[in-house]
């Protein structure tokens, strides 16, 4: 950024985890932040994000989310965009890294999608370490913005009606769609398996995680049925913002 820039400031669009990290990183480096997220995102999220010292902004859902963040770019605030960047994709890739080298000989890694900037960089330094590796997205079925667009073949506006808004991009970009030639499928799950799927976890492995990958216990089980018992199944947990409350409230919701 030029100091012109800088004096600017940032504004960044998030469901969580990229709008945490933005406003962190804006403050070590003595820099204005506004962060914008939907009235939907955890409450710890958006909590976090003011304590590390951004001005957080909430709308009413995430394609109106992004429209502020539009507004807010003409008024001279540099935007760091949570998966249409490929610095923030190279950045996210660094995980696909750390993985291969924590978790030893994996058939198979799971990372939920959003916009498909993680699952891209994961792709990206997986698939360079280990081509035969295969790589599997999870969407929810009322968000999901990779598998319309892989449908399209362009990037097209997504029907939103999940609650999980850590996942709830309007639309991915050219850029991440163009990675998902790196994946074996995208697969669909509940906002009901999703919960399910963060209560299991807590109880069986003792991990506290939201529903964003919460939707990966479910699609496992999807693999393993088209591949086989065998397989030895990565996940990406990639966010633990939900509080016990939200979590409560989520599992009350679906009788869970």
């Amino acid at each position: 950024m030029t100091e012109e820039e800088r004096r600017h400031g940032v504004v960044a669009v998030s469901g969580g985890n990229h709008g945490i990290a933005v406003a962190v990183m804006a403050a070590a480096l003595g820099v204005a932040a506004t962060v914008v997220m939907p009235q939907s995102a955890p409450e710890d999220s958006i909590g976090r994000a003011r304590a590390a010292g951004a001005r957080v902004e909430l709308t009413d859902g995430m394609p109106a989310a992004f429209a502020r963040v539009d507004e807010l770019r003409t008024e001279g605030l540099v935007l760091v965009h949570p998966f249409d960047d490929e610095i923030v994709v190279a950045g996210q890739g660094t995980v696909g890294l750390e993985l291969a080298e924590d978790a030893g000989q994996l058939t198979d890694v799971l990372v939920s999608v959003g916009g498909g900037g993680l699952i891209a960089g994961v792709a990206v330094a997986l698939k360079g370490l280990r081509p035969e590796l295969r790589i599997w997205g999870v969407e929810p079925e009322g968000a999901r913005a990779l598998t319309d667009a892989i449908g399209a073949g362009r990037p097209v506006p997504a029907t939103l009606s999940s609650m999980i808004s850590t996942l709830s991009a309007p639309q991915v970009s050219q850029l991440t769609l163009q990675h998902a030639a790196l994946l074996e499928d995208v697969l669909l799950v509940s906002d009901r398996d999703c919960v399910a799927g963060t209560l299991q976890l807590a109880d069986r492995a003792k991990v506290w995680i939201e529903p964003a990958d919460g939707s990966l216990l479910p699609a496992a089980r999807q693999v393993l049925d088209r591949v086989g018992p065998k397989a030895r199944l990565g996940f990406v947990l990639s966010g633990g913002n939900a509080t016990t409350y939200d979590v409560r409230r989520w599992a009350d919701r679906f009788g869970l």
